[in-house]
């Protein structure tokens, strides 16, 4: 999986950095993304003394955007039905 390789992958030479966690071009969800890619190497210590770091996405449309791991909006897993009936 590309997500987790210790080298940028060379797509994501071309990011933007996207203010609002969707891609800037389209206002798609990182989920829909083609590709991702997580910069662990390089992560940075917020004054709270936590770590974040940059997570890159190529997008359905085209653009390449990145945004900071700790502006990703938090997912609510209890409304998911993954059990089947």
């Amino acid at each position: 999986m590309e997500a987790f390789i210790p080298i940028p992958p060379e797509w994501t030479n071309q990011a933007i950095h996207a203010h609002k966690f969707c891609c800037p071009n389209c206002k798609a969800s990182s989920n829909d993304a083609e590709k991702v890619w997580l910069n662990r190497r390089s992560p940075v210590i917020t004054e709270e003394r936590r770590r974040k770091w940059q997570e890159f996405y190529n997008c359905n449309c085209g653009c390449v955007w990145w945004a900071w791991s700790s502006d990703r909006p938090p997912t609510d897993l209890s409304k998911q039905d993954n059990h089947p009936t």
